[in-house]
């Protein structure tokens, strides 16, 4: 018979993986509502629409860390999910612009405790050993996210317009509420009256903010990817949306794996920096071999962002782990609340900018200033 302690763990990480994944469909898959508003308006206007959900993910990032802290995960995970899914079904009855972007901003701003409380479950049930392994599981939600949003939200909304395509985050975010009643348990934590034992982890250390700042210019060309590769896939490569999303899938289970293999090297490692460094390396070089096969119109540009798509996302679980590690039981909340508003800085204002660089320009500029961000990341990455 298996340990209950380790079924339990399991239980937690699983629940946690499911509510994540139906929050990234929320934030991340805003995304794939752009087919269906360029019809009527340029890319950069709809991509600001949909900005609107990463900007209501930042704002709120850290109040959630603190409401984290001083209440626990399972009442966190489940209130986020609910407001998710009560901002998507609103979004749905939508008329104009700025009643979509002001529910997008809404839902946004309602995901944002499940990234930390979604990470705390596994720092909090898991081991340091086991911990790489159990946060890349958990980070796959991400990828996943998107894989479940980029096959469903377009083919929704091309059929039923927008509010079909926010159908999807609304029922899945209401099952992941109810996951979260049913399944968490609030990991053990030592008793509030020992706060006092568990100092300011910025003071006198500069690894957290090291690891926020590499961790906001990495985000650049992950969320570059996630945001406009199936609208690149369908109007740069003539790609159906259908078969766009199906490959746009197919990348982020191969992201889920990444994730997943990158905490167990970790594990090995006994470090969280060194691969670190050695994915940012990897995602500034594939970066800048898309932009170059972009540019020169060669197929096998496709082959590379399926490649890049998988690089860029597998530094998120070291970054998140070692965050939560460094800051302990009593700060974690707050410092995943920072460590995830600076990704969140950066992912909201890529949409609109970029949008507008791809309309003028066009796509090979943006993927080689994503290039020119990874690369100045690498020498941020604090060694261990």
């Amino acid at each position: 018979m298996s340990d209950p302690s380790q079924t339990r763990r399991w239980t937690m990480l699983w629940v946690g993986v499911f509510a994540q994944t139906a929050s990234g469909v929320f934030v991340n898959g805003a995304a794939f509502l752009l087919p269906k508003l360029t019809e009527t308006r340029s890319t950069a206007h709809a991509a600001t629409i949909v900005a609107m959900a990463s900007v209501g993910l930042m704002l709120t990032l850290v109040l959630w860390g603190y409401i984290l802290d001083r209440t626990g995960e399972r009442f966190v995970l489940t209130t986020c999910l609910t407001l998710v899914s009560t901002a998507s079904i609103a979004g749905m009855f939508a008329h104009n612009d700025i009643t979509l972007g002001a529910t997008l901003l809404a839902g946004g701003m309602s995901a944002a405790g499940t990234n930390a409380a979604s990470g705390r479950v596994v720092v909090g049930w898991f081991a340091p050993d086991k911990r790489g392994l159990a946060m890349g599981i958990r980070q796959s939600s991400l990828p996943l996210g998107v894989g479940i949003a980029a096959i469903l939200i377009p083919q929704a909304a091309a059929a039923y317009g927008i509010a079909g395509g926010l159908a999807v985050p609304a029922i899945l975010a209401a099952a992941g509420a109810i996951a979260c009643i049913v399944g968490i348990v609030d990991p053990p934590r030592p008793a509030r009256t020992d706060v006092a034992s568990y100092g300011n982890p910025y003071r006198g250390d500069r690894r957290l903010v090291r690891i926020h700042v590499v961790s906001a210019m990495l985000v650049v060309p992950q969320v570059t990817l996630w945001t406009f590769a199936l609208l690149w896939l369908h109007d740069a490569r003539g790609w159906t949306l259908a078969a766009a999303g199906v490959m746009i899938t197919f990348v982020q289970i191969l992201g889920a794996l990444g994730r997943i293999g990158a905490g167990v090297w970790s594990d090995r490692l006994g470090s969280r920096m060194v691969p670190l460094r050695q994915i940012a390396i990897a995602a500034a070089i594939s970066m800048a071999i898309l932009a170059f096969t972009d540019f020169v119109g060669w197929p096998i540009a496709v082959l590379v962002m399926v490649a890049a798509s998988v690089i860029t996302v597998a530094d998120n679980g070291l970054a998140y782990t070692a965050v939560a590690e460094i800051a302990g039981p009593f700060w974690s909340g707050r410092s995943l609340g920072l460590q995830n508003t600076g990704q969140h800085a950066f992912g909201a204002a890529i949409a609109p900018i970029f949008g507008a660089i791809i309309d003028t320009t066009g796509y090979p500029a943006v993927f080689a200033v994503c290039a020119f961000v990874a690369f100045a990341a690498i020498p941020l990455v604090p060694r261990d």
